[in-house]
């Protein structure tokens, strides 16, 4: 069920219904890319948002136009037909398929009458939903400080923001009034929690690299698998390790880091499952995970999963390139693997293996592959173990 975080308190739903949700869009003309905001792939993948969010998905509408109107997102034939279809299918949450400015978020819901968020806000709502460890949950609520801080200004439009006439201890006009002031307290407390909760995450991103300088220190070479949220990374954990870690059919089922130890052509190395990425992953998410991210740039070797039944693999493969070099993953080794081929057409898997010629093909669901892949993540460990060896062997020693 969609938190209140995203809803506001009151929902029309309850407790036994799925809030409604509509979603909108605007298409700008001069955005030709696959997976822009308002294309058909950007909003599938909005209503599997909303849906992993516990949202039913009511309405959808979309504007093409040349830029977001400034003040209400859309323009305001739309926001009026924005406003109908909320009345009319009795929906409790608007989403925008993009980013919204605070002021343009405060007017559409001032016209629509129900809340409005974008698609950051949604994402940061299932990771609130998802974390299970005390990083995560502190991951999160750091990602949601920085994304409240600069929409402070709206909850407090009722109070008053300048003081007028004559206030005790003799201020007159131009005063900051109680409503402003009390806004600079939320932004200072939320600043105090943001710094405590950063030095939180920091400690505990330290003992990691202390576990993987140890892990270094035995030459216990490390996998770092990810990808595109919902390619069946925790399931590929699970074949190649025999783990038991979460599985669903859902966005972000995964945002804790998960390490499991896997013997393969008798060399030992470590398998670590990382939370999957998404078009347009906040950046705020990015950086309070940027501690877990990096565990992919200090692993020896990136198994790249991809669901290859996707009609937009290709996009997918993108999205996780461009995160990774955002996170400095983009020099690490990958190896690429398509997972699903039980369920991906033959055509898809040819065009996919025609653009990345030595991708291998698995099927976390049924074993199928899975074999061959764990003696190719030995084999290419073992490469780079050699070469390290050969690396170190022809430096001169210290002296």
């Amino acid at each position: 069920m969609a938190g209140a975080w995203l809803l506001g308190a009151e929902t029309r739903a309850t407790a036994d219904e799925r809030p409604r949700a509509v979603l909108m869009a605007v298409v700008q003309d001069d955005r030709t890319d696959e997976g822009a905001p308002g294309t058909p792939a950007s909003l599938r993948e909005l209503e599997r948002l909303a849906d992993t969010d516990g949202l039913t998905v009511a309405e959808t509408l979309v504007q093409s136009r040349d830029r977001p109107d400034p003040a209400t997102y859309l323009g305001s034939g739309k926001a009026g037909e924005l406003a109908a279809a909320v009345e009319r299918c009795a929906a409790d949450v608007v989403i925008a398929d993009g980013e919204l400015s605070p002021g343009q978020a405060r007017n559409l819901q001032d016209k629509v009458g129900v809340p409005v968020v974008d698609r950051t806000a949604l994402i940061l709502d299932i990771f609130a939903g998802h974390a299970r460890t005390s990083e995560g949950r502190l991951q999160v609520e750091l990602a949601q400080i920085a994304y409240q801080l600069p929409r402070l200004q709206g909850a407090g439009r009722s109070m008053s923001r300048v003081g007028g006439g004559r206030v005790v201890g003799g201020a007159g006009m131009g005063v900051r009034g109680p409503g402003e002031m009390r806004l600079e307290i939320q932004r200072r407390r939320l600043r105090r929690r943001a710094a405590g909760l950063r030095e939180q995450v920091a400690r505990l991103g330290r003992r990691r690299e202390r576990m993987q300088w140890r892990r270094t220190r035995n030459r216990v070479p490390s996998v770092a698998i990810t990808g595109y949220t919902n390619a069946g990374k925790s399931a590929l954990l699970n074949r190649l390790s025999g783990a038991d870690a979460l599985t669903q059919d859902v966005l972000f089922a995964t945002l804790d880091p998960t390490v499991r130890r896997v013997t393969a052509q008798e060399l030992r190395f470590t398998l670590t499952d990382t939370v999957g990425f998404v078009r347009n992953l906040p950046h705020q998410l990015i950086e309070a995970f940027r501690s877990t991210l990096e565990e992919v740039a200090r692993a020896d070797l990136a198994l790249h999963v991809v669901d290859a039944s996707a009609a937009d693999a290709l996009s997918q493969i993108s999205t996780v390139h461009e995160v990774l070099r955002e996170i400095g993953a983009g020099q690490v080794p990958e190896m690429l693997v398509l997972n699903k081929i039980d369920v991906a057409s033959p055509e898809t898997v040819s065009a996919l293996r025609r653009v990345y010629l030595d991708a291998l093909q698995v099927s976390a669901l049924t074993g199928a592959g899975i074999n061959e892949l764990r003696d190719a993540l030995a084999g290419r460990l073992q490469e780079r173990e050699a070469q390290r060896s050969a690396g170190t062997s022809g430096t001169p020693s210290p002296g």
